[in-house]
């Protein structure tokens, strides 16, 4: 999506499973920005997200990472949940391994009581963060995989009280908040296939194994009391502008804050540049384009065709987009116009 020629097609039966399309957020702070302005930004996005017709406003945990804002994610789970009204909100994700599945559960149990029918939490495996600060949200680590006995132990706070039950979640017990499981290998479609939870793929930042993990998702899956079928959500970049070289140039700071991320000097979102080879090497460009392959960026008709496409190849029952950029407005305009372009797919949806 860094150049190269690009055809300008109508795929049909492109849209032909896509139930509902989301946003995930960030919280990026921009250069020049502090994290009160870009927990501000936040609130206006989800605000203008919900009038768009977007779904679910996620956020994800990220800590020690000076460009994000979103570290206390229940925290600001409830604080766009109180400043909207319909759209669905939730975690994507709570990296579990940081936490005590009962203290989680009485986090989105109290945001459910809050917010009746609006709370998602997505689980995922990683710990969202280098080493060094996984030593310290934990204090002790645990050299065995425990994320699969956590997950089940998080359902059994969230679901209805027995006889048996001696510990509870207060408030948590009873609220059935909806649990996804989230991966970006072929582990999360397994565990998700086998618990018959919903499962979403991080293919915004690792599309490698996307092709695999869907088709073991939907051909290992159980149904549970949790889910009759399969619901597979993919996530995708977007960055969307009304011309294709006014959306290259804005993408070029996520480019930017990616590469020095992957060379350990991550920072605030970076100012875009209409340069981007004087900034980073080759080798750089390369793995950014590999790790941001599978997004749509460029004019309406351009995104048109590439979100098309996504949906066409992978016919996921649902469609997560997520893009930074530094100038506020110009991510909301991203948005809004992705929301026009995926509309009018859904206006024009065949049967599944």
């Amino acid at each position: 999506m860094f150049g190269g020629t690009r055809v300008r097609v109508y795929l049909p039966g492109m849209e032909a499973l896509m139930h509902h399309f989301s946003l995930l957020d960030l919280a990026p702070i921009p250069e020049g920005k502090s994290a009160a302005a870009a927990l501000a930004n936040t609130v206006d996005l989800a605000r203008a997200a919900e009038r768009l017709g977007y779904h679910r406003y996620w956020l994800a945990e990220h800590h020690n990472m000076p460009g994000i804002a979103s570290a206390a994610t229940a925290v600001v789970i409830g604080h766009v949940a109180g400043a909207t009204r319909t759209i669905r909100v939730g975690a994507g994700g709570i990296m579990l391994p940081n936490h005590a599945p009962l203290v989680v559960a009485e986090q989105f149990g109290t945001l459910e009581t809050l917010y009746p029918g609006r709370i998602d939490l997505g689980l995922g495996r990683a710990p969202g963060t280098d080493m060094a600060t996984a030593r310290a949200l934990r204090r002790q680590m645990v050299q065995e995989d425990t994320f699969p006995q956590d997950v089940v132990d998080l359902l059994q706070f969230l679901d209805d009280a027995s006889e048996e039950t001696r510990v509870q979640a207060i408030p948590g017990t009873g609220t059935h908040v909806p649990v996804w499981i989230l991966g970006s290998s072929l582990y999360g479609a397994q565990l998700a296939a086998y618990l018959g939870l919903p499962y979403a793929f991080a293919s915004h930042f690792a599309p490698a194994m996307l092709k695999d993990a869907i088709a073991t998702y939907r051909s290992t899956f159980r149904p549970s009391r949790y889910l009759a079928k399969p619901y597979f959500m993919m996530a995708a970049g977007l960055c969307a502008a009304e011309t294709d070289a006014e959306a290259e140039y804005l993408r070029s700071s996520q480019v930017l804050a990616f590469a020095r991320l992957r060379s350990g000097k991550p920072g605030k979102l970076p100012h875009p540049t209409r340069n981007l080879e004087a900034e980073i090497s080759r080798e750089m460009s390369a793995q950014a384009r590999a790790a941001l392959a599978c997004s749509a960026v460029g004019s309406p008709s351009v995104v048109r065709m590439q979100l098309g496409t996504l949906l066409a190849t992978y016919r996921p029952d649902e469609l997560m987009l997520t893009g930074m950029i530094h100038d506020h407005a110009a991510r909301v305009r991203s948005f809004e116009i992705a929301a026009e372009v995926l509309s009018e797919l859904q206006a024009h949806r065949e049967p599944a």
